[in-house]
């Protein structure tokens, strides 16, 4: 078993910037992979950006050029850092944890991008 709990959400005006964590816990296998998914009202599940234990890392075009996905192996943490926010990114955010054929997925964190 894997626990993921996300963090670092909340709201924040068009242009702003947050950074989002998600620790992860349990039976961690050294080789997988990690990444950021958002839900928006309405919409489907969508990848935002994933991260293999090596660092390669790999974003949706919607966020690319403005989020930055990072892993710090040793703590067993993934981080989102997102910068230039619109309104369109206003979504719950997932860690998602990928390793051999165990899936697991966080709650989520709310960031609402807003004036």
């Amino acid at each position: 078993q894997v626990q993921l709990v996300e963090s670092g959400g909340g709201l924040v005006q068009p242009g702003g910037s947050l950074r989002l964590s998600c620790a992860a816990s349990g039976s961690i296998f050294r080789i997988n992979t990690m990444a950021w998914y958002r839900q928006a009202p309405g919409k489907q599940r969508e990848l935002v950006g994933s991260i293999t234990s090596r660092g390669s890392a790999d974003y949706a075009d919607s966020v690319k050029g403005r989020f930055t996905i990072s892993r710090d192996n040793a703590k067993n943490m993934v981080y989102l850092q997102m910068n230039s926010l619109k309104p369109e990114d206003t979504a719950v955010y997932l860690c998602y944890y990928s390793a051999y054929r165990e899936v697991y997925w966080g709650q989520g964190t709310q960031v609402t991008v807003s004036s």
